[in-house]
């Protein structure tokens, strides 16, 4: 059993991971100090992608990385980077579909927060940047946390927008999700149900942790100064 494919999905589904959990925070923090219009169109545009079809993403994604696009054939012609049918043009699609669950996540999260705990450091003189590193994220750091590791979940699963941007190319660029299809395609039930196995395993493993970062979350409480 090649484990190739499952080696590949972690890789891409951690580096997803990471892009979205700072992408996340920084955008569901400083939209919500934006006007409320403002505010509302921003937040249809970053969910957007939580509800349109994981190929629509993948499809709006080739019209601009695709070799023949504007930022495609930009990269290509001055970089020699080809942003299609690699395997970390995987990247940029589960970023794109799992980052809607990570800032949802962190907006719920920040906007439970406790205000009074902001403005009470900034009369002491605390800065902006010290009460949102040591007051803010402490106080959401397990909504934020949940967020972070469910998106990572999503990412490990992802299949539609995967293999619009990446394809699939054994050894290359296949994942969990890709090579359960391609198994199925050509009939080898025996190998897909063992891979689905798998990824069932390790999403139970990950929604177990999400449960517990839920449970240890504190009820109407807030970080002291």
């Amino acid at each position: 059993m090649d484990w190739f494919p499952l080696l590949n999905s972690l890789r891409i589904a951690v580096i997803a991971a990471v892009i979205v959990f700072f992408l996340g925070i920084a955008a569901a923090y400083y939209i919500a100090k934006l006007p409320r219009a403002l505010k509302g169109v921003l937040d249809v545009v970053f969910t957007l992608p939580l509800v349109l079809p994981p190929t629509v993403v993948g499809y709006l994604l080739l019209m601009l990385l695709g070799p023949k696009r504007v930022i495609g054939a930009w990269m290509l012609e001055h970089f020699a980077v080809k942003l299609t049918m690699q395997w970390w043009s995987a990247v940029f699609a589960v970023s794109v579909v799992v980052f809607p669950l990570m800032y949802r996540t962190a907006r719920g999260a920040f906007e439970s927060f406790d205000e009074t705990l902001a403005q009470a450091g900034q009369t002491l003189g605390l800065s902006n940047t010290w009460i949102f590193w040591r007051i803010r994220m402490p106080a959401c750091r397990q909504g934020i946390l949940a967020g972070a590791v469910l998106a990572f979940a999503r990412a490990l699963g992802e299949y539609g927008a995967t293999s619009m941007l990446a394809g699939y190319t054994p050894g290359k660029t296949a994942t969990v999700a890709t090579e359960v299809y391609q198994l199925w395609r050509i009939g080898n039930d025996a190998l897909a149900l063992r891979w689905v196995l798998v990824n069932i395993a390790i999403s139970a493993v990950v929604l177990l942790a999400v449960n517990l970062l839920e449970r240890r979350t504190p009820r109407g409480k807030g970080a002291s100064l």
